[in-house]
């Protein structure tokens, strides 16, 4: 429950009759807080469930679209899941396979752009789960999944933008390792897969911005192991759009302003 929620559970908890009815009440509100998956399958071998959050729900042809996706996904891991059951039942003694992927609203910008993060937690009996997230960018106009590109002059794969936004991700990447106080200085090179490519160069997504309408800049998601051990974890990386200003398009240049709300990383790590 986040603190708003609490705070208003308190103030009204004062017109209850007692300590009691409170709890309950609160117990109550922390269940309903865990809606049902859109879409949910369970057999022996594996547990699959997909979830859209309110906002994605609320728009239809942006649900189907995700939910299509999703269906596809957990189709093929269920294949994979029975496949591996068939041949050896005693890898699933303790438990089937499970597979969660949830998409989230990161920010809607001038009425049209959708933002979304799409989180996936597997967990195939190793020695730890795992996770990944990618991200969606939808034109609400167009009906349609895009990327960044129609933002920046140019995204030539190599190319002086791409270089640009590199260099920013991995300074800001090291600055964050230094202030969880993680030692960067190993000599395995954890930044190595990170390329001057829009599609190598880590998951992006318009970050909200304080100014309505608007983004304040670019969100990079990283998994773990994707720039660090395990044990790191995953980073959420804010890139502000002043520091790409000079490579932002005429419709860049329209949707980019103010500055990203206080807090909101640490709500979508």
């Amino acid at each position: 429950m986040n603190a708003v929620a609490t705070d208003n559970w308190f103030r009204s908890g004062r017109r209850l009759a007692g300590g009691i009815a409170l709890s309950a009440a609160i117990m109550l509100s922390a269940f309903a807080a865990e809606p049902k998956p859109d879409y949910a399958l369970k057999t022996k071998a594996v547990e699959i469930s997909i979830s859209l959050d309110a906002m994605i729900k609320a728009n239809a042809t942006l649900a189907a679209n995700c939910l299509a996706e999703g269906k596809t996904w957990a189709g093929k891991n269920r294949g994979e899941a029975e496949a591996s059951y068939k041949d050896d039942p005693q890898l699933f003694r303790n438990g089937g396979w499970t597979f969660e992927r949830k998409y989230n609203t990161v920010s809607v910008v001038a009425g049209r752009y959708v933002s979304l993060t799409r989180s996936d937690y597997m967990n195939t009996g190793g020695a730890h789960p795992n996770s990944d997230i990618n991200t969606i960018l939808w034109d609400d106009a167009q009906k349609k999944r895009i990327s960044v590109r129609p933002f920046f002059i140019e995204t030539k794969d190599g190319g002086p933008t791409m270089q640009a936004m590199l260099n920013l991700v991995l300074a800001a990447l090291k600055a964050e390792k230094k202030a969880r106080g993680i030692d960067d200085s190993g000599s395995l090179d954890w930044y190595k897969d990170l390329k001057p490519s829009l599609l190598k160069i880590g998951a992006i997504a318009l970050a909200p911005s304080t100014e309505p309408g608007k983004s304040a800049g670019f969100l990079f998601f990283y998994p773990p192991y994707a720039v660090g051990p395990y044990a790191e974890g995953s980073f959420t990386i804010f890139i502000p759009w002043r520091e790409l200003k000079q490579s932002l398009s005429s419709d860049g240049a329209a949707i980019f302003g103010g500055n990203l709300p206080p807090g909101f990383i640490k709500q979508v790590q």
